[in-house]
């Protein structure tokens, strides 16, 4: 299953809202969402700096993870960043493979 790297920020209304419910809270929420498009949250851990939580989920497929990210940017509690990770065999495969690409010229 594709991984990707969550990282969310909460908005005001967001953060009011992680404070009346609690971290568990927040936590059963993300499950609820990510099993019911038949994923599973590896890790999630709440932050302070730039970032107020990270996560790494996997997803069946890229449009699992884009229709959860669609929704939770209409929401307006968070603001998200959604990363692809890609395994060291990806890599390896991505860089055997032949790409015909020509550098513009200066």
């Amino acid at each position: 299953m594709p991984k990707f790297l969550i990282q969310a920020t909460y908005t005001p209304e967001g953060t009011k809202g992680l404070l009346s419910e609690g971290a568990s809270g927040r936590r059963a929420a993300v499950e609820q969402v990510v099993t019911g498009l038949g994923g599973k949250v590896e890790s999630m851990y709440f932050t302070f700096g730039e970032d107020d939580i990270v996560l790494i989920i996997d997803f069946p497929d890229p449009v699992s993870m884009a229709a959860v990210s669609l929704t939770v940017k209409a929401s307006g509690a968070l603001h998200t960043r959604a990363t692809p990770l890609l395994t060291i065999d990806e890599i390896d495969e991505a860089a055997r493979r032949q790409v015909n690409f020509r550098a513009p010229a200066p």
